[in-house]
């Protein structure tokens, strides 16, 4: 498990938070540790989650994946 800090665009307000929050704990292998305005800190296991499906559930909550740094 890697924690990771992604930074998400176009997130404004408490639901926001919920459904990223939401959408995040979706992913097999994610394990949300806090999101705010902005960004998501999550441990993620890198032998079961890719970039690409941590992308694919903030874009399907209406949000944008700007970048992941662990």
């Amino acid at each position: 498990m890697t924690t990771q800090t992604l930074k998400i665009d176009g997130m404004s307000c408490g639901h926001c938070i919920k459904a990223v929050t939401m959408a995040l704990q979706e992913v097999p292998g994610v394990d949300v540790k806090d999101v705010t305005v902005g960004q998501a800190r999550i441990e993620a296991d890198e032998a079961v989650v890719t970039p690409a499906q941590l992308t694919a559930a903030i874009e399907e909550a209406g949000f944008a994946l700007v970048s992941a740094a662990g």
